[in-house]
């Protein structure tokens, strides 16, 4: 399993909140609403991002602008245009002064807009990103991340937003699944494509996935979590010396193998703590710690708080996203 996959794995949209929006311009929409992650696709027309630095992404049919860490933005037609919708937490929508807007501009299944055939259309999907292990991914990634659908690998773009479109007009049984894997995808694709971008500037495990010997330690690490790995049988899978894994592995990651499983196993602990329903004792046998005691203490010092306690004071912020 390479990092990204192994990192990504972790990730599943459930109870996405996913809209087909139509707008007739003028239009300009104020998003406050929190989301961890969201993924804009834009399907006809265009858009205009603003942050509040200023900062404007202009977006064609294609391209797909993805935002994290609650990032705060207008989504207008023009940049000049004042927002007159306000996009608020627990996916409300309100103008100006407060009425609500959710109804009034509701056009049937996941429709939304002020216009039910605008001449500007795009996608949007909010959801978060709990775990541990998928604050890596967000560690990795600034707060707006914009890749253009000429930069997509020949046709896939294209294809999965056909997709997406043509799955969010139907309402058949097991729909909300279906969607949640469609937005995975396009959050996937894109990401892949914007790490391998020559202006990105991705993190050291994507990059060290390439190297023949790192490429392999990792990939081991990753699949098989609770193997009692050691330097020196790292060293035999990868087919070389202790110190030269050791220096290969640190020079491009920027840590010791070990130092890195470590972290890795205490990452995805906190990730099923969160998500699963597994005692303590059961968790500290899928990371690799024969004794609860010992994965409690080390649990302990890298998140700062017993296990018990960090599912206690996690569940309850991820809970709302953890349906449908």
């Amino acid at each position: 399993m390479d990092p990204m996959t192994a990192v990504l794995d972790g990730h599943r949209a459930r109870g996405a909140h996913v809209l087909r929006v139509d707008m007739a311009a003028p239009w300009g929409i104020s998003v406050e609403d929190e989301a961890t992650v969201a993924v804009l696709v834009v399907v006809r027309g265009g858009a205009h991002l603003i942050q509040e630095s200023g900062e404007v992404a202009s977006l064609s049919p294609g391209d797909v602008a993805i935002t994290a860490r609650g990032l705060r933005y207008t989504f207008s037609d023009s940049p000049t245009t004042p927002p007159s919708i306000v996009i608020r937490p627990g996916e409300t929508s309100h103008d100006l002064v407060g009425n609500d807007l959710c109804v009034e501009l509701s056009h049937g299944v996941r429709r939304w807009g002020n216009a039910a055939h605008g001449d500007d259309s795009f996608l949007v999907g909010t959801y978060e990103l709990p775990g541990q292990v998928t604050g890596r991914l967000l560690d990795a990634i600034p707060d707006l991340v914009v890749v253009r659908s000429d930069e997509w690998p020949s046709g896939l773009g294209a294809g999965l937003v056909d997709l997406l479109v043509a799955e969010l007009a139907r309402d058949l049984p097991g729909q909300d699944v279906v969607i949640d894997r469609l937005v995975d995808l396009v959050l996937i694709a894109a990401l892949r494509a914007w790490f391998s971008h020559p202006e990105a500037t991705p993190p050291a495990w994507w990059l060290a996935q390439s190297d023949p010997v790192v490429g392999r330690v990792l990939g081991l690490m990753h699949s098989d979590p609770a193997r009692p790995w050691t330097l020196e049988s790292l060293a035999r899978e990868a087919a070389v010396s202790r110190a030269t894994l050791a220096r290969r592995f640190t020079d491009l990651v920027g840590q010791s193998p070990m130092a890195y499983l470590a972290q890795w196993r205490l990452s995805l602990a906190a990730e099923l703590l969160v998500e699963t329903d597994a005692t303590v004792e059961q968790v500290s046998g899928r990371v690799g710690y024969l004794s609860p005691f010992a994965f409690s203490t080390a649990f302990r010092k890298a998140h700062g708080l017993s296990p018990r306690d960090y599912r206690r004071q996690a569940r309850p912020r991820v809970a709302p996203s953890s349906t449908g």
